[in-house]
């Protein structure tokens, strides 16, 4: 069962990201009308970020869309961000936007597509993370 929920834009680089986790996983739509899933069990969130250099509209309108229903919003363990470098300051800076609002922890951070680096250390973080029990009631 799906543990992943993730956000792509056109890009697509964030899908090819999860795509090469090979870990099933949930996407939440990029237009409007479409199902937007409702995961039935604790997950974590991957998305990338969109800002401008201010920081400003980081966090996809589809991802806070997402995450204002409570129901979703009371299964999000962590987030995963993703971003380009190029970027400075603002590089991933939606995974630690989300993990403030939620009061969940960033678990890891990649940049574009990710490398194979990434899908390795990813993967084997997801594992250690879902297997250590929680300490929080």
């Amino acid at each position: 069962m799906e543990r992943l929920v993730y956000f792509s834009s056109g890009s697509g680089n964030t899908a090819r990201f999860v795509e090469r986790l090979a870990l099933p996983a949930l996407r939440i739509p990029i237009r409007t009308g479409q199902e937007v899933p409702r995961p039935a069990r604790p997950f974590v969130l991957i998305c990338p970020t969109y800002s401008d250099g201010e920081g400003r509209g980081a966090v996809p309108k589809q991802v806070i869309a997402f995450l204002n229903d409570p129901d979703r919003r009371a299964l999000i363990r962590g987030v995963i961000g993703a971003g380009n470098r190029n970027f400075g300051a603002t590089y991933a800076l939606a995974a630690h936007i989300i993990a403030q609002k939620c009061a969940i922890p960033v678990l890891a951070r990649f940049e574009l597509a990710g490398t194979d680096t990434d899908i390795a250390r990813i993967r084997d973080g997801l594992d250690q993370f879902w297997r250590e029990p929680c300490l929080t009631p």
